[in-house]
């Protein structure tokens, strides 16, 4: 099984006269439709303008999560569709969906504490468990030894989960492919497509890397493009609707911010939650959320003031360990696609994702990586009248589909956990991958959780076009290694040279494109350009909620906690008496 033969899907793509689904948008919400349309026996096509993921699907917060604050907001259809499908994704998908404990430090006694709790027990609910635990002051000194104890009043302890993004929507669309669906990467949709009646009815398709340009006629076209979907939109007279919203991460070594799990405080300077967690051998430090005023098509980059933003939250909450701009690792930043209502607080905007059909173009967008599979649904439940009779779609079908237990001789090289982790972001090629990679491959990359095999096997067989597809999303060694990884070129090059196929002209000039872009998205800010985070740091600490936030959080919190809280217990009390009558 060749997963993305750029050749061999073009051909597909030349051959097939009319589509039954062309999705555009390469990013999770494309993976998910493009895979239920396969799964559904449909005639799919994803088409990306640039390499799969590389929006905002590889530039999360990296959390599977239900969404804890999103209740606190009153958001509760969000969290209960984000609950369930973490437990679904869980389940499904180990090795590339783990469970992540979260450490929540209190600063307050009295009401406060028992909303939370209120709060925590629905979400534990909702998932149909009961997880969460309250810490005592010394408890947490034990659990979070470099917390900062000051007007510390315990804390509670929760469950999520943390996945690798990019590598979840290599592997959608694997199994999507692999079930007959193409997918094309560096493939620019440069038109609508209209029949004589005005509506959309295909679009027409430009191969980035020659001079290829095909027509594709469909039955439907789907819109997936995220905070870039307002785009194609225009050409049907959609008004704009995305508010573009940024969040940016620091990352650290492991070993200069060591963490056992999660740890999740508000803010010192606005009170919004700021988490910082352990991911693939660093410390992984998030989020800003702002509007995010750039041009959508130039690759993002962390601003010096979200730098200090926030490095002031972890001073004030990790003072012991003294962190400077000098320990931070590399950044990154993404951006969200959030449906625009006018709030002066984007944080307060819904997370919640939207369907339009507009002149015979499905746009969807919105949502959550957590959710993706209710939104593929959604918007092939939405396309249904303009598909063949008969189509279903199994929404209780795996999120992902089982990897078999027969492990190659070659496994026998590999730890239990390196062979979990490689089947659960690898599904089917698992095997094949070990068959086939370098026997002097199966090794690790020195401090990262990769192995040199990976990066063989992405040249090989994931469609990589250039040196950041293979360094920034089909591995994640561009994130986590210093000045991403270019202490490692000559043997990546040696390992990869033979299945790219790139002569030394070309291999100058990634090396050279892949510098200028880390240096100028992925590393810290010029010093000049950050300002001193005592500027987030006020003098009173720990800070307390913004006048009136609390109590309008906290109703909300209580009343929602409340409602799902009962609903779900009914629920389980039903589902028990189901299954023992």
């Amino acid at each position: 099984m060749i997963p993305f033969n750029r050749e061999s899907l073009w051909a597909q793509v030349t051959q097939t006269p009319q589509w039954d689904v062309i999705v555009v948008g390469g990013g999770i919400t494309g993976a998910g439709i493009l895979r239920e349309a396969a799964r559904a026996g449909l005639r799919a096509l994803l088409v990306e303008q640039r390499d799969f993921a590389w929006g905002t699907s590889s530039r999360s917060s990296k959390m599977v999560h239900g969404g804890l604050r999103y209740l606190k907001q009153g958001q509760i259809s969000v969290t209960y569709q984000s609950v369930r499908e973490r437990q679904n994704l869980l389940h499904a998908g180990e090795g590339l969906v783990e469970p992540l404990g979260f450490l929540m430090p209190m600063h307050s006694k009295g009401s406060t504490r028992l909303i939370y709790k209120l709060g925590l027990s629905a979400y534990d609910l909702m998932a149909l468990r009961w997880e969460h635990r309250e810490y005592s002051n010394e408890e947490m000194a034990l659990l979070a030894p470099r917390l900062s104890a000051e007007r510390l009043h315990g804390g509670f302890y929760f469950e999520d989960a943390q996945t690798d993004d990019a590598r979840l929507v290599l592997r959608i669309l694997q199994e999507a492919v692999a079930d007959g669906g193409v997918a094309l990467n560096y493939a620019r949709v440069t038109r609508l497509l209209k029949d004589e009646t005005g509506m959309v009815c295909g679009v027409s398709i430009a191969d980035a890397e020659s001079e290829r340009i095909y027509e594709a006629q469909a039955r439907v076209v789907i819109n997936a493009t995220g905070a870039w979907v307002d785009g194609l939109r225009a050409d049907v007279g959609g008004e704009s609707r995305i508010r573009p919203l940024r969040g940016s991460h620091l990352i650290f070594p492991s070993w200069r911010f060591p963490l056992a799990q999660a740890v999740s405080f508000p803010h010192p300077h606005d009170g919004r939650p700021v988490f910082v967690y352990p991911w693939e051998e660093v410390t992984l430090v998030g989020t800003t959320d702002l509007d995010h005023h750039a041009d959508l098509n130039a690759e993002p980059g962390i601003s010096g003031d979200e730098v200090a933003y926030l490095l002031a939250a972890c001073c004030a909450n990790f003072p012991a360990l003294d962190l400077t701009v000098d320990d931070i690792l590399s950044t990154y930043a993404g951006v969200r696609p959030v449906i625009g209502t006018g709030k002066t607080d984007p944080s307060k905007e819904s997370r919640d994702h939207v369907v339009w059909l507009e002149g015979g173009l499905l746009s969807v967008t919105g949502g959550k990586l957590t959710t993706f599979r209710v939104i593929a649904l959604d918007a092939l439940e939405t396309a249904l009248p303009y598909l063949p009779q008969g189509t279903r779609f199994t929404a209780d079908a795996p999120a992902l589909n089982p990897v078999g237990k027969a492990l190659p001789r070659a496994a026998d090289a590999l730890t239990v956990q390196q062979r979990t982790r490689l089947s659960g972001r690898y599904g089917a090629c698992f095997a094949e991958m070990l068959n086939e990679a370098p026997p002097d491959s199966l090794t690790l990359i020195p401090n990262t959780r990769t192995l040199w095999a990976e990066l063989w096997w992405a040249a090989h067989r994931e469609a990589v076009q250039h040196l950041d597809d293979l360094l920034l999303r089909r591995t994640r060694i561009g994130l986590t290694l210093p000045q991403g990884g270019m202490m490692h070129i000559a043997r990546i090059r040696a390992l990869c040279a033979p299945e790219l196929g790139w002569d030394e002209t070309r291999w100058q000039h990634e090396i050279e494109r892949y510098t200028q872009l880390w240096q100028t998205c992925y590393r810290v800010p010029a010093r000049a350009l950050i300002p001193p985070i005592k500027a987030y740091l006020p003098s009173e600490w720990p800070i307390s909620s913004p006048k009136g936030q609390q109590s309008y959080y906290g109703a909300w919190m209580a009343l929602g906690g409340a409602l799902v809280t009962g609903i779900a217990g009914v629920w389980w009390l039903w589902r028990k008496r189901q299954a023992h009558p």
